[in-house]
């Protein structure tokens, strides 16, 4: 599956949408994956994440020993990619913020650990998921992600293997471009971030 493949899953399910949106990061932007959506559909989410694995394998030199994802929204793909991979799965939490593997999951030290995101924008949840493993004592091969929307521009602070990539402009509340300027703005994603 190439990026235009993994595109083309999100615009069929309804998910690449068009309008005016507050991210989860607090930038504005004219478009938004909503990859709730995608989830809905068991069988689009098994390609996608069996297309992920497989990217992700061919470009890790060496076994994965866990597969970690930040909850809420990449629980369902991180598990789905360690399915296909064939490693363990544990998410992240947030604790007063901050993330942390709690539920009696723990990783051994030097633990080779994929890191698995939904979106990627401005990078803020998957630098701090990293953090996070990395305290736990793993070592973090990389991100491993559906869309990355910075086209390769964001750094996590480790290798990004996108499955699909797309530069999509976002702006901060007080820079809006014209269209967007006095369009009601929707805030679908669930970080709490407040504008």
């Amino acid at each position: 599956m190439n990026s235009a493949d993994a595109l083309k899953e999100f615009e069929e399910a309804g998910a690449l949408q068009k309008g005016h949106f507050i991210l989860s990061s607090g930038l504005h932007s004219d478009t938004y994956l909503n990859k709730s959506i995608v989830s809905k559909y068991p069988d689009r989410t098994e390609r996608l994440c069996r297309a992920l694995a497989k990217k992700a394998a061919a470009e890790i030199d060496g076994d994965i020993d866990y597969v970690i994802s930040p909850a809420m929204g990449a629980i369902i793909y991180g598990y789905e990619t360690a399915r296909h991979i064939g490693a363990p799965f544990m998410f992240l939490e947030r604790v007063d913020g901050v993330f942390h593997l709690r539920r009696g999951f723990s990783v051994e030290p030097d633990a080779r650990v994929l890191v698995v995101e939904d979106i990627v924008s401005t990078g803020l949840s998957a630098r701090e998921a990293i953090a996070a493993v990395k305290k736990a004592g793993g070592v973090v091969l990389a991100l491993a992600c559906l869309v990355d929307r910075s086209a390769g521009k964001v750094d996590v602070g480790a290798p990004i293997i996108p499955l699909a990539e797309l530069d999509v402009a976002a702006w901060p509340p007080d820079a809006l471009p014209a269209h967007l300027q006095g369009t009601p703005a929707v805030k679908p994603g669930s970080r709490g971030v407040s504008q």
